[in-house]
């Protein structure tokens, strides 16, 4: 399994929202690290987050790359 550290994390989703806000869509995949995480991955990883935040308070360690 791959994971990405919290800082890595919030690099990428920094990345999408750059991405979006210039091209007024999500991009196809995320790039972080030489990895491709296709937009399915990414956004799922997103959601998992968003809700571990809200169960838990606080943000995860790292975030596995489905």
């Amino acid at each position: 399994m791959n994971y990405l550290t919290l800082k890595e994390y919030r690099e990428m989703v920094n990345s999408i929202m750059d991405f979006k806000n210039e091209n007024g869509e999500m991009p196809e995949y995320a790039q972080i690290n030489n990895r491709k995480i296709p937009r399915e991955n990414y956004s799922d990883m997103i959601e998992r987050v968003n809700k571990f935040i809200l169960e838990m308070g606080r943000s995860p360690k790292t975030v596995e790359i489905k």
